[in-house]
């Protein structure tokens, strides 16, 4: 049943946001700076999904969070907010010509302590961040979804019980609807997406859901 007449969406968004926690000042300078100076700034997490980004750490209150796909460092910042005081945030992202930003950024934000920028291709990079034998509470997925299955596995043994594994754009605007036969032959974005949300929905080792928040979210809880 539909709730929520298509046509209002776009105003109802907007009475989401009017009614959720204001952004952060440093997160809306950020987001004013990524639009200026960051290419594709649509893949900024936003107001309203970075507010719920930060509900999520703020409940899961996590000592060690890992990022896989930093961007322009909008929500390292958001997640960091849940941080316990001696907890510590790894991000990874290969592209060197953000890193002024997020940089001046997690500085702006005061979170230089806690947020550590890891530059690199992520799959060469996670297994060298998670050699410690301390297990992790969070993990978010926002990199290139070719490889989000890889890094879905590489992260899995090191996730407590308990933790929570959340990984972005997995409507991918739609396109996951498409058959096989619909899609493009060099469209490995949206055929690994397709495989990444039924082996998540497939893993009974996880309570999992797939949330239609913004460009979707799926979120697996480890049993």
């Amino acid at each position: 049943m539909d709730f929520l007449p298509p046509e209002l969406l776009p105003a109802l968004e907007n009475y989401a946001l009017n009614h959720s926690q204001d952004e952060l000042p440093v997160l809306k300078e950020l987001d004013r700076q990524t639009h200026l100076r960051a290419n594709k700034p649509r893949m900024l997490s936003g107001h309203l999904q970075g507010n719920f980004l930060q509900l999520i750490s703020r409940l899961m209150q996590p000592k060690r969070i890992l990022e896989i796909g930093t961007y322009t460092g909008y929500s390292a910042i958001c997640l960091a907010q849940g941080l316990q005081e001696n907890g510590v945030l790894h991000t990874i992202d290969n592209n060197a010509e953000q890193e002024s930003i997020v940089k001046e950024f997690i500085k702006k934000a005061g979170l230089e302590d806690k947020i550590k920028l890891h530059l690199g291709n992520a799959a060469d990079s996670i297994p060298t961040i998670l050699t410690e034998k301390e297990e992790w509470d969070m993990v978010f997925i926002d990199a290139d979804k070719s490889n989000y299955s890889l890094y879905y596995d590489l992260v899995f043994d090191k996730v407590r019980k308990g933790g929570i594994i959340i990984a972005d754009n997995v409507l991918w605007s739609g396109k996951v609807l498409k058959d096989d036969s619909e899609l493009k032959k060099n469209d490995k974005d949206t055929r690994a997406l397709i495989e990444f949300n039924q082996k998540n929905y497939q893993d009974n080792r996880t309570f999992s859901m797939l949330l239609p928040l913004r460009d979707g979210l799926m979120m697996a809880i480890k049993e």
